[in-house]
């Protein structure tokens, strides 16, 4: 079992992740990590750098935390990677949600976190991203789930079965609150930089229909206004599967993006917090830069342009597709990088419109092998090479 921690205060800045980049530039002699690391591509303009997504230095690469078992040797070994990768000065990006490994990951990244802070890594410096939305028992106080539910939501009448779909999904606000104090308990902060919604068309829209799927999304929404408003949470968005990358006539799959940013903007004014997006992206799954199936307007673009022109950062999840990716037919050669996990992330951080690729990696080997990247230019991929 992971130790109760204090809970470390603040929230990634500007300023301070600037210090991050700039320590991982400047400072680190050995290995000097590239300042461009901490510039992604534009879509409009790919022979050129884009402006900083809500001001902050974020890595050209960051950290995901999904596969692994639900023991305490995973536990360190997760904990040691992110430590590692920060250490590093390759990445300040940190991606977990509460459902992985029935909420142990959250807790390996809070043991990081409070490492790091022990090291002279200041909260500030370091963005921190989870998800919410599926049902997610807690590896250590193993209960039934059922009974769970009907202590804690049924009963006293704050929700009904009706409100989870397919038994593993719900978008209800009291369910959404309690899973986000549950997220600042495991990861042992006061502030979540990034709390996506996760999968939730993935998991809802076919069983709800779109009316009443965009009244949950709408309420969802709502409970993530206030939580920033209270300090719990900075940003929110949607981690997705396939919704934004397929077809707009696979209805019961597809959602705009434009309509997601536009509930948002109703509900939260100009400055509402929706402000990023995840979804798969690599040489397999390339439909964001490749399939014109998001509509601005009367024009037909891509999801990265969509994304760039409605001011979302998109974070890519599976670049090396769980290892399925590492191939050498159709992976192009880079300049300065050898092996095929380091082609695999080349590839996708180099392609415009992309903020940062999450990338899972526990073993001491993998993160010195796919820091390397930070080490040299992006390739500016065009699109058309997918």
């Amino acid at each position: 079992m992971i130790a109760c921690l204090e809970c470390l205060s603040g929230f990634a800045t500007p300023e301070g992740t600037a210090t991050f980049a700039r320590n991982a530039t400047e400072n680190n002699v050995d290995s000097p990590v590239l300042a461009s690391h901490f510039q992604p591509l534009s879509v409009a303009a790919p022979s050129t750098e884009s402006i900083l997504w809500q001001g902050l230095s974020l890595s050209g690469l960051g950290i995901g935390t999904y596969l692994g078992q639900a023991d305490e040797e995973t536990n360190l070994l997760v904990s040691q990677a992110v430590i590692a990768s920060v250490e590093s000065g390759a990445i300040n990006v940190i991606d977990t949600a509460i459902n992985y490994r029935y909420q142990l990951a959250e807790r390996s990244v809070g043991e990081a976190l409070h490492a790091l802070s022990k090291k002279g890594y200041s909260r500030e410096q370091i963005f921190v991203s989870t998800k919410n939305g599926y049902l997610s028992p807690d590896a250590d106080q193993p209960v039934d789930m059922k009974t769970w539910f009907d202590a804690t939501f049924f009963t006293p009448g704050l929700m009904t079965p009706d409100d989870i779909a397919g038994g593993i999904h719900c978008m209800h606000p009291a369910f959404l609150e309690n899973q986000l104090n549950q997220s600042l308990s495991n990861l042992s902060i006061d502030t979540i930089d990034l709390m996506y919604l996760h999968n939730a068309a993935e998991s809802q829209l076919e069983t709800t229909g779109r009316t009443l799927f965009m009244e949950r999304l709408r309420q969802a929404f709502t409970f993530y206004e206030q939580a920033r408003n209270t300090g719990k949470i900075r940003y929110y968005g949607m981690a997705t599967w396939d919704c934004f990358r397929c077809d707009p006539a696979e209805a019961t799959r597809y959602l705009s993006l434009e309509s997601v940013v536009s509930l948002a903007r109703a509900i939260g004014g100009e400055n509402h917090g929706f402000r990023a997006i995840q979804l798969p992206f690599n040489r397999a799954f390339s439909e964001a830069a490749t399939l014109k199936n998001q509509l601005l307007g009367s024009q037909h673009v891509t999801l990265l342009e969509a994304a760039e022109a409605l001011g979302i950062g998109v974070f890519t999840s599976v670049p090396l597709l769980q290892k399925q990716l590492l191939q050498p037919q159709g992976l192009p050669s880079y300049p300065g990088l050898e092996s095929l996990s380091q082609r695999c992330l080349q590839q996708v951080r180099s392609t415009p419109g992309i903020l940062c690729p999450l990338v899972g990696h526990k073993h001491p080997s993998h993160v010195a092998d796919n820091i390397q990247v930070s080490r040299v230019p992006r390739q500016q991929v065009a699109h058309a090479a997918y």
